[in-house]
C-alpha cells in the first residue's frame, strides 16, 4: 500500500505503511509515549496521518493522538487481507472467463495448418492446460521426472496430481514413468506407487532429460525456463513423435523400480551409481557438475568419489581417472 496523496519534491518520500520512513517512526514513538503531540510537528512525516497512525484529539483539534498500535496493525492487515481476497475473486472470473475458450481453442491449429505450439507462462496456467489435456486422456501418460516437482508444496497439490494420475488409470489408460536413481528410494515416490492403482510402470537413469509429459500421444508438455514458469505445450506431430521415441529409447535402458523394483548389478566392488560417477570424472566434470547431471548434492557425489578411490586403490583424482581407465569398469557396465 503506497502513501497516498504524497507530494514529490515536498521533502517527503511517498512510501507504504510495511516501510515506515525514518522521521515517522521517530514521531510516532513520541506521540506514543506522550499521549499527544502539536498538530505543526506532524508536517515532517505526513505518512502518520495518511496512514491513519496519528489523527487530531476530540477535545483538542490542535493536537494529535496516536492509533493505538494493535488497532493499526489490525487495520492494516484487514486492508491487505481484503486487497488478497479481491484479487484471488479475479484469478476465479479469469478462470471462468477462459476455460471454456481454452476448450475451444486448445487444440486447434493457426491458419497456415501448422498444429498449435503454445508457450504457457506460471504455474497456475501450467497446471490447468495438463489438468484439462489428463481430464480427456484415456490411453497413456509418459513422464519424465528429474526431481519431483511437488517436494515442499502443500499436501493439496501432491493429492490432486494423483487424483488425476489415478482417474486416467480408472479409464483404463496406463502410466510410465522415468526417475534418476536418486528416487528409487525417495518416500514421496514410493508412496506414490502406494497410492495409485492400475497399470503403472516406473523405472530410473543415472541420467535423463529435463521434464517432459506426453499424453495419449498426441500433446506434450516440455519446460520453456530453468524455474519452470513457463512450460511448451506441443501438439505438432513430429516433435511429439520425437518425444516419444526418445523416451522408449531411454525405457529401454532403465532399470525396472516398479512394481517390482530389479537390483542394480555390483561389478568389482564399484556400485552403479559409483560407475556412473566415473564416467563422468573421466570426461573432466567438476563434482558440482557430476552432482547435478546425477540428481544428488555435491556432498553425496564426493561421498561416491572417495569411496570409488578407495576401491581402485587411488591416492590423487589425476591417479583416479587413470585408474578407472584401465580397470576396465565402465567397458563392463550393464
Amino acid at each position: 500500500m503506497r502513501e497516498p496523496g504524497s507530494q514529490a519534491g515536498g521533502g517527503h518520500v511517498a512510501h507504504g505503511v510495511e516501510e515506515l520512513c525514518g522521521a515517522g517512526s521517530r514521531l510516532y514513538e513520541r506521540a506514543l509515549r506522550q499521549g499527544r503531540i502539536p498538530v505543526e510537528e506532524a508536517h515532517e512525516a505526513p505518512c502518520l496521518l495518511a496512514f491513519g497512525l496519528l489523527h487530531p484529539a476530540v477535545d483538542d483539534p490542535g493536537r494529535l493522538e496516536p492509533l493505538a498500535p494493535a488497532v493499526a496493525l489490525h487495520r492494516h492487515l484487514r486492508t491487505s487481507e481484503d486487497r488478497i481476497a479481491r484479487e484471488r475473486r479475479r484469478e476465479a472470473q479469469l478462470v471462468d472467463a477462459f476455460e471454456p475458450l481454452l476448450r475451444l481453442g486448445g487444440g486447434r491449429a493457426p491458419a497456415g495448418g501448422t498444429p498449435a505450439i503454445n508457450l504457457l507462462s506460471g504455474r497456475g496456467p501450467i497446471n490447468l492446460a495438463i489438468t484439462q489435456t489428463m481430464a480427456d486422456a484415456s490411453r497413456e501418460l509418459l513422464a519424465i521426472q528429474p526431481h519431483i516437482s511437488y517436494v515442499g508444496k502443500p499436501a493439496a497439490i501432491l493429492t490432486d496430481a494423483m487424483a488425476r494420475d489415478q482417474a486416467l488409470l480408472d479409464r483404463g489408460g496406463r502410466i510410465r514413468t522415468l526417475y534418476q536413481h536418486t528416487m528409487r528410494h525417495s518416500p514421496t515416490v514410493l508412496a506414490r506407487y502406494e497410492w495409485l492403482s492400475g497399470d503403472v510402470e516406473a523405472r530410473s537413469l543415472d541420467e535423463i532429460t529435463d521434464r517432459l509429459l506426453v499424453i495419449d500421444r498426441t500433446v506434450a508438455f516440455i519446460p520453456a525456463n530453468k524455474d519452470r514458469t513457463l512450460a511448451l505445450e506441443v501438439r505438432h506431430p513430429a516433435l511429439v513423435d520425437y518425444f516419444v521415441t526418445t523416451f522408449e529409447r531411454l525405457w529401454r535402458l532403465a532399470t525396472p523400480m516398479h512394481p517390482e523394483a530389479v537390483q542394480q548389478p555390483t561389478l568389482d566392488g564399484v556400485t552403479p551409481r559409483q560407475r556412473a560417477i566415473a564416467a563422468l570424472l573421466v570426461e573432466g566434470h567438476t563434482d558440482t557438475v557430476i552432482a547435478e547431471r546425477l540428481g544428488m548434492n555435491v556432498r553425496t557425489a564426493r561421498v561416491h568419489i572417495a569411496k570409488l578411490a578407495a576401491t581402485l586403490g587411488s591416492e590423487s583424482r589425476a591417479q583416479l581417472g587413470f585408474l578407472i581407465a584401465r580397470s576396465g569398469i565402465l567397458e563392463r557396465e550393464g
